[in-house]
């Protein structure tokens, strides 16, 4: 049978990232699957900020743990029945298509396509990009240039963001 059993979902808490939250979501409840959902915190960007701001790596993992809880609450309430939630360090490039793949068994990688324009994929290419080229398994790449008008985030919110800067 053609089945996925262990579905990754890759979220950064945009709003394109919770479009393709909401598309694993129904392929986890259709395919009985766990649904592991990661957060990356690239840590790359933190050590010259960190020499002003000591705060940071803890305001980052705190942020990743209240997103993580929100779409996991997002996914029990809409029928999914195995959710594990994982947060990394590291370079989302890297940790997503090797590391969390081995650490979840998964057969499907799901991630939203960048908001990057031509010039910065072709300097520093993107996370989507670098997933499919190097994951071991499937990866559904939901396209989000042409989102939906009326689609509303219900964890990636403007409230979610501005709480979580404080």
């Amino acid at each position: 049978m053609l089945k996925y059993n262990n579905i990754l979902i890759a979220v950064d808490g945009s709003r394109e990232a919770e479009w393709a939250f909401h598309k694993a979501i129904e392929i986890a409840k259709r395919n009985d699957s766990t649904l592991s959902v990661i957060n990356v915190i690239d840590t790359r960007s933190f050590a010259s900020v960190e020499a002003y701001d000591r705060t940071i790596s803890q305001r980052a993992n705190d942020f990743a743990q209240k997103l993580l809880d929100g779409y996991e609450e997002l996914a029990v309430e809409r029928g999914v029945t195995d959710v594990v939630k994982i947060i990394d360090y590291g370079s989302p490039k890297n940790i997503i298509p090797k590391k969390a793949v081995k650490k979840t068994g998964a057969d499907l990688i799901a991630c939203g396509a960048t908001g990057l324009n031509a010039v910065e994929r072709f300097i520093i290419g993107s996370v989507s990009e670098n997933i499919v080229r190097h994951a071991p398994c499937d990866v559904l790449v939901v396209r989000t240039e042409n989102l939906p008008d009326d689609f509303e985030p219900v964890v990636a919110t403007e409230e979610f963001m501005n709480e979580n800067k404080q």
